[in-house]
């Protein structure tokens, strides 16, 4: 099943709604989309979710592999960031970043994760909830030899998640690394690498007219145990 691109137009009414202070409430649009039914769906999630993932190729949509990762932290205050999803097999969600940002460290307190795909012009979103464990070094180096050597250079240059002065610290950091780094291979972080989302809950969201939206749960109690799918209200 493919849908149809549905963008929120920007008009005079909504440009003023956009400015603090200004009334959100009138600002809405309709869900045009076909209909999501269980014999749309695959028996695997994994499956339905790489259908949804080549639509979403194919159609174009802005980021497809951007996805809000939701971790919590100790006092159980929830923080949100966008990652990018790198790859997806039987094995997890895989995605990469520093072991000193706040994710990671969250992660290393409960490792439970939720992902969350906002496939907004095509009126789909797709939540996944699990256990984030990070891979093993020989898997991130792999990955971080196919990063383009600028982005190698800012994993070496940005402390992510820790205070900085200025905009000009880092790129002082940068400018440095890349002196130090200009012939050879750059060498893998140490406090830098992947984390492997093992999917326990899946979500499949359409949406649909008047805010009746189609709304699917891949659920078990166990690895061995087939997928359970039930439908969820809107």
């Amino acid at each position: 099943m493919i849908v149809a691109l549905a963008m929120l137009p920007v008009t005079p009414e909504t440009a003023l709604a956009m400015k603090p202070g200004m009334h959100l409430e009138s600002l809405r649009r309709e869900y045009l989309s076909e209909g999501l039914g269980r014999e749309h769906l695959a028996a695997d999630p994994l499956e339905q979710f790489g259908e949804w993932m080549r639509q979403a190729l194919e159609l174009q949509v802005p980021d497809p592999t951007a996805m809000v990762a939701a971790t919590v932290a100790e006092d159980g205050q929830p923080s949100q960031r966008i990652v990018l999803l790198k790859h997806f097999d039987e094995g997890g969600f895989f995605f990469y970043t520093n072991h000193g940002s706040r994710k990671a460290l969250e992660l290393v307190g409960n490792p439970r994760i939720s992902l969350l795909f906002p496939w907004h012009v095509i009126d789909r979103q797709v939540k996944i909830c699990g256990v984030a464990a990070p891979t093993e070094r020989s898997e991130s180096a792999a990955y971080f030899s196919t990063r383009p050597r600028p982005s190698q250079l800012a994993a070496l240059a940005s402390r992510q998640s820790r205070l900085l002065a200025s905009r000009a610290e880092l790129m002082a950091a940068f400018d440095e690394l890349a002196q130090r780094h200009r012939e050879g291979e750059i060498p893998l972080p140490d406090d830098w690498g992947g984390y492997r989302v093992r999917a326990s809950e899946y979500e499949f969201w359409q949406g649909r007219p008047d805010r009746l939206h189609d709304r699917f749960r891949y659920s078990r109690e166990a690895s061995s145990e087939p997928w359970n799918i039930e439908r969820l209200a809107p």
